[in-house]
């Protein structure tokens, strides 16, 4: 893979990495235990995803010789599949740092006045 993506998806670690994250460069990244998912068929062959690079043909790497190709070449879905895997991962990140973010002797509503409201979704930009 020769461009970073604004995803990156390596199969053999299970890990969805989004590269970039609102408000800064830095990218987030998650193991995302789901065999039943990993385990696909058409997924086989897939080595890794640099999904929306600047080179769209070096957006997917295969496992054997086969030569590298578009995300939309390798007829495998929507990018969503990874994107809606990694958000509610990360929701359940954001949620826990907000329940864990609290004040000796602070209200449920000093809380949110300080925090803001519990998040209850997420989906990425």
């Amino acid at each position: 893979m020769s461009a970073k993506g604004n995803w990156t998806i390596i199969f053999e670690d299970k890990i969805i990495i989004k590269n970039y994250d609102e408000g800064s460069n830095k990218g987030i990244g998650y193991n995302i235990d789901d065999d039943s998912f990993w385990n696909q068929s058409k997924f086989s062959n897939i080595w890794a995803i640099q999904y929306g690079t600047s080179n769209s043909s070096d957006e997917v790497e295969y496992r054997d010789s086969t030569p590298h190709s578009s995300f939309a070449d390798a007829n495998i879905g929507n990018i969503s599949q990874f994107s809606s895997k990694w958000d509610s991962v990360h929701l359940t990140k954001i949620q826990s740092d907000w329940d864990n973010n609290g004040v000796l002797d602070e209200t449920d509503a000093e809380k949110i006045a300080r925090l803001g409201a519990r998040p209850t979704s997420y989906t990425s930009s």
